[in-house]
């Protein structure tokens, strides 16, 4: 084989994994959007524990995804909006307060720069310290979660941190405005009685599956959009959200959950709102089937960068 010794170096070496291929960048001077791997759980589930394998499973399962969208988007929007990978946050699962911090501060640069970040679960808990980044740089946020589960339930005392408490903390802390943000998709058991009332009583309006089709897709958009337009708005997505039947590799699967197509549509339904944070969680690798719940987790992903790039097209 003969090669051409004047070839570039950045010819012959492939660079890291990234999400869909983008730069691995952390100069986010030029960047819209910037993936961010949050590789920590709580490790506390009786059995299910991995999502901390997320943000690998994700890039690697968004190699499937192409870069036009000829019915949506037949443009390469990620180069447009100059989407990086800033690769994951380094920090120890187990060690909460440290990857906490480590977390909160590698999003808050990315977000200070005038950026929104996107992160990559791991499980809930990581939601909080991204809002707590998003709420430094934009006052007065609210949450959108759609979520099979509120994840707002009552504090322990002595165990404060864990994936079912990271919305309670960000309302006792003042982090996003609760009366105007929502839960949306709620279903099935929960550990404890009476978790829609207490996450009621923090302020946050709630939505269950059931209500949601119900009063169909529409006038749940509407009623949504009601409290988060006009607001920064952060995006909080579990892939529990998602029936088991389309995503059965998360923490805490519960039957009865959206269809991808429905899931998709909803998150398209969210254009023209002000999506300045978002993560996409709950991927649990060892419990994924052929790598359907990361798969589905990037088009998750790659809709959200379609409403900010249609956001930011909209505002030249």
């Amino acid at each position: 084989m003969n090669i051409d010794k004047s070839t570039a170096s950045a010819d012959l070496y492939s660079g890291p994994l990234t999400f869909m291929g983008v730069p691995a960048s952390t100069d986010a001077s030029a960047a819209s959007a910037a993936i961010l791997g949050c590789p920590f759980d709580c490790g506390t589930h009786a059995f299910r524990v991995g999502s901390r394998q997320g943000p690998a499973a994700i890039r690697e399962q968004s190699r499937l995804i192409r870069r036009y969208q000829s019915e949506l988007a037949d443009t390469d929007i990620l180069s447009e909006i100059g989407v990086i990978d800033a690769g994951d946050v380094v920090l120890t699962p187990s060690r909460m307060q440290e990857a906490f911090e480590a977390i909160e501060e590698a999003a808050f640069r990315l977000a200070a720069a005038g950026t929104t970040p996107i992160g990559f679960g791991g499980d809930g808990s990581v939601s909080l310290p991204l809002i707590r980044a998003a709420g430094r740089v934009h006052p007065g946020l609210v949450v959108l979660h759609v979520d099979s589960h509120t994840d707002a339930y009552p504090v322990d005392p002595v165990h404060r941190y864990d994936a079912a408490t990271q919305f309670t903390h960000a309302a006792q802390e003042q982090k996003v405005l609760a009366t105007a943000s929502w839960h949306v998709g709620l279903r099935g058991t929960t550990t404890r009685p009476d978790v829609y009332a207490y996450t009621s009583d923090l302020g946050y309006n709630i939505m269950t599956m059931r209500e949601f089709q119900s009063i169909g897709q529409a006038e749940a958009i509407n009623r949504i959009r009601e409290t988060l337009e006009g607001r920064p708005v952060y995006l909080s997505w579990d892939m529990d959200v998602f029936d088991p039947s389309c995503a059965p590799g998360v923490c805490t699967p519960a039957w009865g959950g959206f269809s991808a197509r429905e899931g998709l549509d909803i998150i398209r339904s969210l254009e023209g709102l002000n999506i300045v944070g978002a993560d996409v969680n709950t991927v649990s690798p060892p419990h994924d089937i052929n790598g359907m719940t990361a798969f589905l987790a990037a088009a998750v992903t790659h809709e959200i960068l379609m409403l900010i790039w249609r956001a930011r097209s909209d505002g030249k």
